[in-house]
């Protein structure tokens, strides 16, 4: 009888081991075994599957044959794609013990990337398949790999009856009917007119593009990715596009023609619906290692699997995961910027902004590498390079889209930082024409005009109007108070800095600015215990010493020294 499928978490698994009930089994751990077991117990707990990996496969030769760490070993290589070490670990099983999900899974993805249809089926029937998810989808495939297309739409329509599986169903249908050269009955399926509108994916997309270049229809191909790619410009999408608008004649469809690209697509897109859905990213990351295991060209399942290891916080085996799309694909600068990213984010900038300046330098006419160059130099405070970049973005693209206001928000930060108000003035002022309500824009330009003293009753205007378009913002709300308190307006701006605080509690210049209000308001004592918190939460230097300042003399003699009787910093 197959075992439920169960994907724990690995943390609460181990708690199931120890070298003390090892040693209460007949195990003798050894110190061996205690030290991997412990390091391969902490790298589970960082969710490092790579340390894991090693780890528990030093334990296993120091306890060889010990299930728990046999199942462990599986799973932690699984994760890092390596389905031939994981399947070699699995031989290690005893053959009467009953199979696991986790040994099925693997023994099923060498299957398919073995191309062996008769075993992988047999399997499925005897209840020793991949999952309950990718079972029924699998079938239809295998059924198309065996020649037989009316058991494969049979099996691909029983799925489509569970609502939730309905799309992902109903797009494979189509994709059958296309990799067997049935373009009318792909469209048919793509364009809603056979069982109504589904939803719409970049691989699906790309795939009735395609199929549409086979009906002699390219114009509604590159409309179709037109339409979409002005509003979310997918760099995949657009080498698509590119490539259809340059082509002379019909070429062959490419997408999925065989049934073990079609297998791989099935992992993908159970990985891809599950995604935040599925509570962990543990089941999502399994299979779309699964589907470039059977597939070594999904270096979409490539870009997925980066993703779920960012979201989980493993950084480096994210980075990893993108470096393995090779230069020549076309979903490689999407994967290049998937890199850089997570770089990032494991502490590296100065190697993340590295691998940004190398894909500009082959790919600088794409805005979004541009633009993820200057983010990248905004981030790491090299505001005059950022503001190049962000200049080369913006010279790549169509400017009267609205999509565009981020990038002038953007290089209107970075002006701002190196004190070229006109130029950052008139960044925010164009990024306003293009999305007039923005709350950050609002803000930014309103609370600059703020700083400057200049144009102050516009800035309440366009500060209010941020607020309102997003009333959360603790920064936001600073800035209404802090306008108030410019023009004069001390007793209106309490309550929108109180706010404020409550929304930001631990940000020294917000509780800054309420000490100030407090203090123009006659409540001294609240000003100065503002100002103590706000010294508390580790302002900048030059913050902090006008903060010392107020304590020791307040709030009016401090501006006098400053010269501004009336205003404050």
């Amino acid at each position: 009888m197959r075992r439920p499928l169960l994907i724990l978490s690995a943390v609460a698994a181990l708690g199931a081991f120890s070298p003390a009930t090892a040693q209460a089994q007949g195990q003798a751990p050894g110190q061996g075994l205690a030290g991997a077991y412990l390091a391969a117990r902490a790298a589970v707990m960082d969710g490092n599957h790579r340390a894991a990996a090693v780890y528990f496969e030093t334990a296993l030769a120091a306890d060889p044959g010990n299930a728990f760490l046999i199942g462990n070993a599986i799973f932690a290589n699984a994760a890092l794609g390596q389905w031939g070490r994981a399947e070699t670990i699995a031989d290690m099983i005893d053959p009467a013990e009953e199979s696991s999900d986790m040994v099925n899974l693997v023994r099923m993805v060498q299957r398919l990337a073995e191309n062996d249809l008769v075993a992988a089926r047999a399997a499925i029937e005897a209840g020793q398949g991949a999952g309950l998810f990718v079972d029924g989808l699998a079938l239809g495939w295998i059924a198309l790999g065996e020649g037989d297309m009316r058991r494969a739409t049979a099996a691909f329509q029983e799925i489509a009856r569970d609502d939730g599986l309905a799309d992902i169903a109903l797009t494979h249908l189509a994709l059958a009917r296309a990799a067997v050269g049935d373009f009318e009955g792909a469209d048919a399926i793509f364009s809603g007119d056979e069982f109504g509108a589904l939803s719409v994916t970049e691989r699906s997309l790309r795939a009735r593009a395609e199929v549409l270049v086979q009906l002699d229809r390219a114009d509604d191909a590159l409309e179709l990715l037109d339409f979409f790619t002005n509003s979310v410009p997918d760099p995949g999408l657009v080498a698509l596009r590119e490539r259809i608008a340059s082509q002379v004649g019909t070429p062959p469809y490419s997408f999925i023609t065989t049934a073990r690209e079609g297998l791989a697509e099935v992992f993908y897109s159970i990985a891809q619906a599950m995604g935040r859905d599925a509570g962990s990213t543990t089941l999502p990351l399994l299979y779309t290692r699964a589907a470039h295991g059977i597939d070594p060209a999904h270096t979409e399942a490539l870009i997925l699997a980066g993703q779920l290891l960012s979201e989980a916080q493993q950084y480096a085996l994210a980075a990893d995961a993108f470096a393995e799309v090779p230069g020549d694909d076309p979903q490689y600068v999407e994967a290049q910027l998937g890199r850089a990213d997570a770089i990032f984010d494991d502490g590296r900038p100065d190697d993340a902004v590295e691998v940004l300046r190398a894909l500009a330098a082959d790919h600088g006419g794409l805005a979004s590498v541009q633009a993820a160059l200057g983010d990248a130099y905004r981030r790491t405070d090299r505001c005059a390079d950022a503001v190049t970049a962000y200049t080369a973005a913006l010279d790549s693209v169509d400017i009267t889209q609205r999509r565009n206001w981020f990038l002038y928000f953007a290089r209107g930060i970075c002006h701002e930082a190196l004190d070229d108000f006109d130029a950052s003035e008139a960044d925010f002022r164009q990024a306003l024409v293009l999305n007039p309500e923005q709350p950050q824009v609002l803000n930014n330009l309103g609370y600059s005009l703020v700083e400057q003293r200049r144009n102050l009753d516009e800035a309440l205007s366009m500060i209010e109007r941020a607020v309102e378009g997003d009333p959360d913002s603790g920064y936001i709300v600073d800035s209404l108070g802090w306008v108030l308190y410019r023009l004069g307006r001390f007793d209106e701006a309490v309550a929108p800095m109180e706010r404020a605080v409550a929304l930001l509690p631990n940000d020294p210049i917000i509780n800054d600015h309420l000490g100030d209000v407090y203090w123009m308001v006659g409540r001294r004592r609240e000003a100065r215990f503002q100002w103590e918190r706000a010294l508390s939460f580790d302002p900048e230097d030059t913050d902090a010493l006008r903060i010392r300042r107020k304590l020791e003399i307040g709030l009016d003699a401090v501006l006098v020294e400053e010269g501004g009787v009336g205003e404050t910093q």
